[in-house]
């Protein structure tokens, strides 16, 4: 799972899931198949659109509040497989907490940059292709020189998480003598880094992109050894896999080509970020 500045991503807990089935079983569990078998790669054709959930959370997805429009790699994403479709991307707002849900439903055909865990796997289906992939990373702040995981591990370094995110959970075993303080979110967390109460910050490094370019400070470094997790996307979990299929060889071929990389670097330098000094979301690029 990705955290992102200001609406993070979470996992779908036990209780989540639940909710999602309760809420397709509303309408009836033949209803409720049938309206995500629209989401076929005929039926979606056929119907001149391609329905994109997105949710508020940077990189991934951004509205712009004047114009209405959105922006991000997911949406980014989404416009280019729409273009090979020869259909019109049409974006339906939702939150990450209720995206399962939703795409059980069938109200839309696809969300992209959610990661493929076991329990999400159970309730929608995911291409076998990743979309891309990102490292935990460490905004390290000025002065401080490490590159490894062994090297923060001593009382001394202190490091900040968010609470109960998955760099909580693996930096609690990874640096079990560091000085770990956890916060309820990515904003309260640069905060405290911009107080000079750590001497780093661990999250997914798409995100620690967007919290350095808040808070205009610190270095990002990718730790070695690399912790790494691919992202996918998910669409409605149907006995008609075309539309799965077909989209899983549409993200390896723009992956291998660049073109997913060349969205994110568009996204970050309309956001004022410099794209040559952010670690790419190919970890073929990452220095090993």
């Amino acid at each position: 799972m990705t955290e992102t500045v200001g609406s993070r991503r979470t996992f779908l807990t036990a209780g989540s899931l639940v909710g999602a089935a309760a809420l397709a079983a509303t309408a009836g569990p033949v209803l409720a198949q049938d309206a995500a078998a629209g989401s076929s790669l005929k039926a979606i054709r056929d119907r001149g659109e391609l329905r994109i959930g997105v949710a508020p959370g940077e990189p991934w997805f951004y509205k712009d509040q004047r114009t209405g429009e959105w922006y991000g790699l997911g949406w980014g994403l989404g416009v280019a497989v729409a273009k090979e479709l020869g259909v019109k991307p049409v974006p339906v707002e939702t939150t990450w907490g209720n995206a399962v849900a939703a795409l059980q439903a069938g109200q839309f055909d696809v969300m992209f940059t959610m990661d493929a865990t076991p329990q999400r796997a159970l309730a929608v289906d995911f291409p076998v292709q990743p979309m891309f992939w990102y490292a935990q990373g460490v905004l390290l702040a000025d002065g401080v020189n490490v590159t490894s995981w062994e090297e923060m591990n001593k009382p001394e370094f202190r490091i900040g998480v968010v609470l109960g995110t998955s760099p909580d959970r693996d930096i609690t075993v990874r640096l079990p003598k560091a000085t770990i303080e956890r916060f309820p979110s990515a904003d309260e967390t640069g905060a405290a880094f911009i107080a000079g109460r750590m001497d780093g910050i661990s999250l997914f490094h798409p995100a620690l992109v967007m919290l350095q370019s808040r808070i205009k400070r610190g270095k990002i470094i990718l730790p070695q050894p690399l912790r790494e997790s691919p992202s996918s996307a998910a669409v409605p979990n149907v006995p008609d896999k075309s539309w799965r299929d077909w989209l899983g060889i549409c993200m390896a071929y723009f992956y291998a080509t660049g073109q997913t990389q060349k969205i994110f670097e568009d996204y970050l330098a309309f956001r004022g970020i410099d794209p040559a000094a952010t670690p790419a979301i190919m970890r073929e690029r990452w220095k090993s």
